[in-house]
């Protein structure tokens, strides 16, 4: 297994290339978000479902790093030394079992762990290798690695069944479709790591141990371990899918063709809306109430715009406007004129076609 002092050296090694390296990335995507054109919007639906089941799927890995969901430790339980005699581990361990009597399980490890190798092995690999597997022993320690290995690799089977399932199209739609390709290889990687350190790991590493608190559980370490990553990367998925798909950071510009639904979605919408309106109008002007209700109405608009602009303050501030060269009375003609030219132009292009 990788030691703290290597670890060390790693990172004051890439420490220095990598750190500007992320800032410098982190500047890039801030200033795209800032500059780009789509406004910052809600959760789309879809991606609702996809950031509940990588919340699920946090829950559950960190909840698998609880000592009530991890198998029996019977070296932890019994306090006792790997130099400890078998027949007082599990004299003690009998304390702790129903009526004192030891199960099945028990008489099998009791057998198996006579030996220092064997609790070692023990401690590296769990309780169920060493108990179940009908081919593993002590001389060729890379059995028992072999006979673990699918229950090494079922946690992450299901985590990458969640990752696929929260970043699948039907289920997040194009946001989370684009994070499909990141999220199976970061589950991939956290499984081969978890491999590769119990491959490497020393087995023995506890044989020269005297004192119970320096054992190193490395088994029921990992499970700790492997919940605590799992759901660390599955958060900041979720954190990115999230960020993605409100238009935060790591925007994608629309596709022309995407556009251009959303342009002819807004022309449908307009033109639907002014027929409506063209309809109402329709009918205001075929009712003789409503055409003269709306007569009233104009002619009574009409009398009180008058009487404001005859007041003296509105007058004064007219003609304060005017001399002042504030208000361009031939700028805005001209602006009136171009509009109607551009209104009836566009009503003639329509009635030649």
């Amino acid at each position: 297994m990788i030691s703290i002092s290597t670890l060390k050296t790693l990172l004051f090694t890439l420490g220095p290339l990598l750190i500007p390296r992320l800032f410098s990335f982190y500047r890039t995507v801030r200033t795209q978000s800032q500059t780009s054109p789509l406004p910052i919007r809600p959760i789309p639906p879809q991606v609702r479902n996809a950031l509940n089941i990588l919340f699920v799927s946090c829950v559950f890995a960190l909840i698998s790093t609880l000592p009530a969901f991890s198998p029996e430790n019977i070296i932890s339980v019994t306090s006792s030394r790997l130099q400890t005699p078998n027949d007082v581990i599990f004299t003690r361990l009998s304390s702790f079992r129903p009526n004192n009597t030891l199960t099945e399980q028990d008489k099998i490890l009791r057998n198996r762990l006579a030996s220092l190798d064997g609790r070692c092995l023990y401690l590296t690999f769990g309780p169920s290798a060493i108990a179940d597997c009908p081919f593993c022993n002590s001389d060729d320690p890379r059995s028992y690695l072999y006979y673990a290995m699918p229950s090494l690799l079922f946690p992450h089977l299901l985590n990458l069944f969640a990752l696929g399932l929260a970043t699948s199209s039907s289920i997040s739609g194009r946001e989370g479709g684009r994070w499909r390709t990141m999220a199976a290889t970061i589950g991939a990687v956290i499984a081969v790591a978890e491999c590769y350190i119990f491959g490497a790991y020393d087995w023995k590493a506890n044989a020269r141990v005297i004192r119970p608190e320096d054992l190193t559980y490395f088994y029921w370490r990992m499970r700790t371990f492997r919940g605590v990553v799992i759901a660390f990367a599955n958060a900041g998925l979720a954190g990115l899918l999230w960020a993605s798909s409100t238009n935060r950071i790591f925007v994608v510009p629309l596709s022309s063709a995407e556009r251009l639904e959303s342009v002819t979605r807004v022309l449908e919408t307009a033109r639907g809306k002014l027929g409506a309106v063209g309809i109402v109008r329709n009918v205001t002007l075929r009712d003789e109430n409503f055409r003269k209700r709306g007569e009233a109405y104009w002619t009574k608009e009409g009398q009180v715009m008058n009487e404001v602009m005859d007041e003296r303050e509105v007058v004064e501030g007219v003609r304060s406007a005017l001399g002042s060269g504030r208000i361009s009375v031939t700028r805005i003609e001209e602006e009136a004129r171009n509009y109607a030219e551009g209104i009836l132009g566009k009503q003639e292009g329509l009635q030649a076609r």
